[in-house]
């Protein structure tokens, strides 16, 4: 069975509310693109059987937009503080943790991280954009995993395509 990873980068943050990092709101251009990218991964018929999502409020807010859209509840949305600041590393370290009979999990998280992950998990090089920015916010890259979950690990998967909610139809 070929498995699947969802990256998907947070929503928009603000910044002029001088909150903590970890409390800092998403911006409604943020909670938008959450949106389109749930909207789209329902058209494309690529609904996650998990969801993992730091626990920060601009991931956990886009976590929640884009599973609403795709017709998932909040509940279904399994909140990770270990996501939070993680590396890549330790975010390998958590999807070798994924239950071998789920076949596509969405991870909702940070920069520079999951960047990091996407280039250390693709067995070709990742493409970077002309911007510079690989993940932008709202950003989701879909990858193909060709092991078990316990096997995750350096090159074992397969970029298919990275979309950005803002490219997406309002």
């Amino acid at each position: 069975m070929t498995r699947e990873l969802l990256i998907l980068r947070h929503g928009k943050s603000d910044w002029s509310t001088g909150q903590a990092d970890f409390d800092r709101p998403i911006k409604n251009r943020g909670k938008r693109g959450a949106q389109r990218i749930g909207l789209w991964l329902l058209q494309q018929n690529l609904l996650p059987d998990l969801v993992l999502s730091s626990p920060a409020a601009r991931a956990i807010v886009t976590a929640q937009k884009s599973c609403k859209v795709m017709g998932k509840n909040a509940q279904d949305i399994q909140a990770d503080p270990r996501i939070y600041e993680a590396d890549s590393d330790e975010l390998i370290a958590l999807l070798q943790e994924v239950p071998a009979d789920i076949h596509r999990v969405m991870l909702v998280g940070h920069n520079p991280g999951l960047e990091d992950l996407l280039m250390d998990l693709s067995k070709d090089e990742v493409p970077i954009p002309e911007d510079g920015k690989l993940l932008a916010t709202a950003t989701l890259a879909r990858l193909t995993v060709e092991c078990e979950w316990a096997g995750v690990n350096l090159g074992c998967a397969q970029l298919l395509s990275i979309t950005r909610g803002a490219s997406l139809p309002k």
